[in-house]
């Protein structure tokens, strides 16, 4: 959350030769604290067994972005489409239409379907389910042809995005054979549509920006002070007037669906409400002098819960996916100084709920933990921001909801380590680098991809100091988030020149965390020469 809501080779000529055999290689798992150490980029196992053609040198890796993890050098032309090539898919890999017609669109050449390989053609194939990290892909070149095998979908669409980029950078894919996987699970980019409006068209540009650099996540938060900017059907009185159809939606979810990108909407409580509360005031949370507690609602109220509920009920069905946003940071009740003498309606419902010994805090634990229930029976797995996580207190938050963290500053915030201990698994939002808040309010800057890329990996979660490697595992990954505190300070074409390279630097990091083979500035030639190559 942001806190002005309460506080964002080439390679020689081409040949085409005979055909090639499908492989499917898995290789060992690496742990974790060796993936933060050494250089990230391709790297030359021993074992490599280049080509005996001696007449081309052995080949380097393919340039993109992220870097590929690892390139067994051969020696050969490399590949690049010809008049005869095409796209393919093999045998019972029919699931992969999409990504070939993709691709083949994107490489301006044919898609024949699920028929046999020929010389020059570009295979993809799914592997046995479960023979290799999820998301992983095998891309050989060799004998004119290129064969992208893994063991899922999604990892297949990501070799097609490093032949797409290396075909982009030095109009060749290389020789030999690249085996790559991403270091986390969860990597995106998070957009704040309720403060700013962003039309579809620009939504999608995003996701197709957010695919070629296998990012798989884009978080919505779509209900705030400012807007609430879908329509609903069980209670469109909350609705702003610039909004998003559920059609629009629709259309959002079916082209992440197709990039492999899950897209997890957030109606953020029990604070961030404004917008939600101007069509329900009597349930604007109130203090003793009547005065009125911006976006926060009377959680001690039935009806507070029964709305709610009703939006995550209806919301909950239209995205599915396989993640809800519960938001839980910020309520005002608990950032003043004495919380039970300001708000004792808060206080007495919490004791009435969880006993004597019960304050605020409780309360606020008890319906997130309520919320949390709500979305789990749509198959939902849900996410909170790390300060409505509180220390102590009679009511403890279920251990199952995702902690997002992006500050060490707000009320109810704690280190790191804390939530780690704990045994929670955690989503890493770091303010201090990932934040691209709008008129840099609160002593926000832009961030800048240089410093993304330089100082920060998925284990810095607050400030600049990483935790211990032994929390790693359960780091579940990280993104990027833009948040409109002040929504007219960039244009829509603006916000999207701004992000384009912090975003580029954090697929980087989420992909690989080890340290970049290239420099920054090599960094920033590679992406201009992809895009442009566009």
């Amino acid at each position: 959350m942001s806190l002005s809501r309460g506080a964002l080779v080439a390679g020689a000529a081409l040949t085409a030769a005979a055909a090639v055999t499908i492989t499917v290689v898995v290789w060992p798992d690496v742990s974790d604290t060796g993936r933060q150490e050494g250089t990230a980029g391709a790297s030359t196992p021993s074992h490599a067994s280049p080509s005996p053609t001696r007449s081309y040198p052995l080949s380097v890796a393919p340039r993109t972005i992220p870097a590929v993890r690892e390139h067994i050098p051969a020696r050969g032309p490399g590949w690049r489409p010809g008049p005869i090539s095409a796209v393919v898919i093999g045998d019972g890999s029919g699931g992969l239409a999409d990504e070939a017609q993709l691709l083949a669109k994107e490489l301006k050449i044919s898609y024949r379907g699920a028929v046999p390989a020929r010389a020059g053609d570009v295979e993809l194939a799914l592997g046995t389910p479960g023979k290799g990290a999820p998301e992983s892909y095998t891309l050989r070149t060799h004998d004119g042809r290129v064969t992208i095998t893994g063991p899922d979908q999604a990892g297949v669409f990501y070799g097609t995005r490093t032949l797409k980029q290396a075909l982009r950078a030095d109009g060749t894919m290389p020789e030999g054979e690249v085996r790559d996987r991403p270091d986390r699970p969860q990597r995106g980019l998070n957009l704040d549509i309720a403060r700013k409006y962003y039309s579809v068209g620009w939504i999608e540009d995003r996701l197709r920006e957010m695919a070629d650099l296998k990012l798989n996540q884009l978080g919505l938060h779509f209900s705030d002070d400012q807007a609430f900017r879908i329509q609903s059907d069980t209670h469109p009185e909350v609705v702003s007037p610039e909004h998003l159809t559920k059609a629009e939606v629709r259309q959002i979810l079916a082209l992440a669906g197709r990039l492999h990108i899950d897209v997890v909407p957030e109606i953020d409580s029990p604070g961030h409400l404004g917008a939600v509360l101007r069509a329900h005031p009597e349930l604007q949370l109130r203090n003793t002098a009547g005065v009125a507690s911006t976006g926060s609602i009377d959680i001690s109220r039935p009806d507070a819960a029964k709305l709610i509920d009703q939006l995550i009920g209806e919301f909950a069905d239209l995205f599915g996916g396989r993640y809800w946003h519960l938001g839980g940071d910020e309520y005002r009740a608990l950032t003043v100084q004495n919380p039970a003498a300001s708000y004792p309606q808060l206080q007495r419902a919490a004791q009435l709920k969880y006993g004597a010994a019960a304050g605020i805090k409780d309360l606020a634990t008890g319906w997130l933990n309520d919320r949390a229930a709500v979305v789990r029976p749509h198959g939902l797995q849900p996410k909170a921001w790390n300060d409505g996580f509180f220390r102590g207190g009679i009511v403890r938050a279920d251990k199952g909801i995702e902690v997002e963290y992006w500050t060490g500053k707000e009320y109810g915030a704690r280190p790191p380590e804390e939530y780690l201990s704990e045994g929670r698994r955690v989503v890493n939002l770091n303010d201090e680098f990932l934040y691209y808040v709008l008129g840099q309010p609160n002593q926000f800057v832009y961030p800048t991809g240089k410093r993304i890329y330089e100082l920060w990996t998925p284990l810095v979660l607050r400030g600049t100091q990483p935790v211990p490697a032994r929390y790693s595992s359960q780091i579940l990954g990280g993104r990027f988030a833009v948040w409109g505190d002040l929504p007219q300070a960039q244009t829509p074409a603006q916000v999207a020149a701004g992000i384009r390279m912090p975003l580029r630097a954090t697929a980087q990091k989420l992909w690989d965390p080890r340290k970049p083979a290239l420099s920054w500035s090599q960094f920033q030639a590679l992406a201009g020469t992809i895009d442009k190559s566009g």
